[in-house]
């Protein structure tokens, strides 16, 4: 059986810096960003806010949305999270 996976976008702030990364383990994943374990763009730019997050069946699916959407103008970015979160609230403690 294939692992799930997720789609997510990191904040800085509202409207701030933007990460989209992929995971089969989005509360690790986000765990790691958070405390800065994570190397990279999140760590340089302060992205540690939750703030979109998609499940997927499969983590091939996923890896192909998170792919789609590093494509995206920032303005569509901005919009589905907005869609799904409008007050740019941190989601990671709904994961529990």
């Amino acid at each position: 059986m294939e692992k799930s996976g997720f789609v997510y976008i990191m904040a800085s702030s509202r409207n701030g810096a933007l990460y989209i990364g992929v995971t089969s383990d989005l509360i690790r994943r986000v765990t790691q960003h958070k405390d800065e374990t994570f190397e990279g763009y999140t760590k340089k730019y302060g992205c540690k806010m939750l703030v979109w997050f998609e499940q997927h069946g499969g983590i091939e699916t996923a890896i192909q949305r998170d792919k789609q959407m590093k494509e995206w103008k920032r303005l569509w970015k901005l919009r589905v999270i907005e869609e799904m979160n409008p007050n740019w609230d941190d989601l990671f403690e709904s994961l529990f």
